[in-house]
């Protein structure tokens, strides 16, 4: 996952996602279609059942806000700070919609309750979250015009939590204390006036439709694809709203049902998503560490060879010339032994450039510990050191070996390497991709009665035509942090090893790598 993606407020949304949304929402029209016939029907009265709802509705949108508020301090987005402060208000806002709700706590509800004060905080709750929605899409727009850096105020989110808590207090006064000033919703605690409540419920439609139209055209990332599900829940509610006439009947405990599923929908997804983002940074942040580790051994080793292959022809350059100047400097110059000191200075310094040119093979040479083993084996022990790297990034791997393959003559530790740096690439390579499955194949199988051959392919993001020539080069990469010394050190090892190694694009996506031993292993 790359270091610009690391949070629910930017990360595309997969097609595990997308499908699961889908699911959800499909559920959700299900049940209502399923209780709209049976929306009026009585059912006992159950006094314990708001104030239950309420205690969850209440626990899971404070849950909500705060993981949004974490995302907005990382991104300092504006956008993320006024969704979740949206979510506080709304949760502080349960509190005396349960207080005064008729039969919760009392028979009239507490705080002074009128006969539509529960009613007008449970709309005034919903109207927020549209308004709340469509500020957040309008700010994301501005947002993005600007990249996160140290130039972004951070949000300012303590002023923010009380803004909201000040806004919940004003309405709950007027809800209750100011309950005369507001039309009516009910004419008793159970008696709807209808015809008013359907047209408050119209314009709360209205403005609900036009909050996720706005939010399924800017939708870009994770966050808006699960928003986008519990708008639809809300939407489902708006519309099983407008056909009851009273309350406690079956439709009305679903729509409280339906409330609850859409919030936890929401609350389930960001916690189940930020866990996984999480544990991909987790394996994102080991990943770079091996590589700086490797990156240090390998300059560490590089620059231990330059001193030392470099430093004796530099030596003898240093010394001709000094010998040539001392020539010149006599009383009498020897003119033809100057020249010949000079002479050898530049010999010198022709070795110096052979070697540099040679680094990457000479880098690479050692004792060789070889051994006869099953290439098969090793790729199976290979996949499972990699396990967690492959499950991180979703990546399905399907091994195609030969089980008459013969061994090879190799060392084992030298030939793992190699493996590990291609199945690495692999990976690195899907980790990019978007709207494909991610998979990496390996084939095994004798070739030419004297060799076995190796392929390692992917789906990523492929080789482009211009890098084919130069990805074995020392120093070339096209990854931000590595070294560049990767594929240059598995080609000097097979060739080694008396083999070849050589890549060519995927028929469709990505690429191949083809890895070629002998059977009786020429090991030099």
């Amino acid at each position: 996952m790359s270091q610009d993606r690391l949070g629910l407020f930017d990360t595309p949304p997969g097609r595990r996602q997308i499908r699961l949304s889908l699911a959800v929402v499909g559920l959700m029209f299900a049940a209502f279609f399923l209780a709209l016939p049976y929306r009026n029907a009585p059912l006992p009265q159950v006094n314990a059942f708001i104030p239950m709802i309420d205690a969850v509705m209440f626990v899971g949108e404070l849950i909500i806000a705060t993981l949004l508020y974490a995302q907005a301090s990382v991104f300092r987005s504006r956008a993320l700070t006024v969704l979740a402060t949206a979510f506080v208000f709304a949760a502080l806002l349960v509190v005396p919609h349960a207080l005064t709700f008729p039969g919760a706590f009392a028979p009239d509800g507490w705080l002074g309750a009128g006969v539509s004060s529960s009613a007008w905080i449970y709309t005034i709750r919903r109207g927020a979250f549209p308004v709340a929605i469509i500020a957040y899409v309008l700010l994301k727009k501005v947002d993005s015009q600007v990249m996160p850096g140290p130039e972004r105020p951070s949000p300012r989110i303590a002023l923010c939590v009380a803004g909201a808590f000040v806004l919940a207090v004003a309405v709950t006064v007027l809800a209750t204390a100011g309950h005369d000033l507001l039309p009516p919703f009910f004419l008793s605690h159970s008696v709807l006036l209808y015809t008013k409540a359907l047209l408050y419920e119209s314009a709360a439609f209205a403005l609900f439709a036009v909050a996720l139209i706005m939010l399924y055209r800017a939708r870009s990332s994770v966050l808006d694809t699960w928003l986008l599900v519990a708008f639809s829940g809300l939407l489902i509610e708006s519309l099983l709203i407008m056909t009851l006439q009273d309350r406690f009947t079956a439709g009305w405990y679903s729509l409280y049902g339906l409330v609850l599923a859409s919030h936890l929908v929401v609350l389930l997804a960001l916690i189940a998503e930020s866990n996984r983002l999480y544990a991909r940074l987790a394996l994102s942040t080991a990943a770079r560490n091996r590589e700086r580790d490797a990156r240090l051994m390998s300059m560490d080793a590089v620059t231990a060879a330059i001193a030392h292959e470099v430093g004796q022809p530099l030596t003898g350059a240093i010394a001709s010339a000094m010998a040539g100047l001392d020539w010149l400097d006599r009383d009498r110059p020897d003119l033809e032994k100057a020249a010949k000191a000079l002479r050898g200075s530049i010999d010198a310094g022709k070795r110096t450039a052979e070697v540099i040119k040679s680094i990457r093979a000479m880098f690479a040479k050692g004792p060789i510990a070889a051994t006869r083993f099953s290439l098969n084996d090793l790729v199976r022990e290979t996949a499972s050191f990699l396990e967690r790297e492959l499950a991180g990034e979703r990546v399905v791997l399907e091994l195609t070996l030969d089980e008459a393959l013969p061994p090879v003559l190799a060392d084992r530790v030298q030939i793992q390497r190699v493996l590990v740096n291609l199945f690495t690439n692999a990976i690195d390579s899907l980790g990019a991709t978007r709207g494909r499955q991610r998979r990496i194949a390996v084939r095994s199988a004798p070739i030419a009665g004297h060799d076995v051959l190796l392929e390692v392919s992917d789906t990523g993001m492929g080789i482009r035509a211009d890098e084919t020539a130069h990805i074995f080069d020392a120093f070339f990469t096209t990854k931000a942090a590595g070294t560049g010394l990767g594929l240059s050190l598995c080609r000097t090892i097979v060739e080694e090893h008396g083999g070849r190694l050589w890549a060519s694009p995927g028929p469709r996506h990505g690429a191949t790598f083809h890895l070629q031993l002998p059977q009786g292993g020429m090991v030099h």
